[in-house]
């Protein structure tokens, strides 16, 4: 089995930073696809922002210029960092990892923007 776990997650002034971290086995993460998600009530889950193995990345409209993916496969350890926060940015946010044809997911971690 292969467990991701999600912190830096909490209450977040509106305009503020936050960063979210994801640890994932070491074993696998410098091969893998990962990637952070996120689910609002009401809405279906959306990518944030995903990174490949070459270090490619990719954004999802309404973070992009305000959020950054980035890894570090020597910590075995993946970020979301996350600028200018909006209160639609409130969500539960996932990190997953995508290897060999299977998808792996955190148990989730939640971000909220106060106004």
């Amino acid at each position: 089995q292969v467990q991701l776990g999600e912190t830096g997650g909490g209450l977040v002034q509106l305009g503020g930073p936050l960063r979210l971290s994801c640890a994932a086995p070491g074993c696998i993460i410098r091969t893998a696809c990962m990637g952070w998600f996120r689910q609002a009530p009401g809405k279906q889950r959306e990518l944030v922002a995903r990174v490949t193995n070459a270090g490619y990345t990719n954004y999802a409209d309404p973070v992009k210029g305000r959020f950054t993916i980035s890894r570090d496969n020597a910590k075995n350890t993946v970020y979301l960092q996350m600028n200018c926060l909006k209160v639609d940015d409130t969500a539960i946010y996932y990190c997953n990892l995508y290897q060999a044809g299977r998808d792996y997911w955190g148990q989730g971690t939640q971000v909220t923007v106060s106004s």
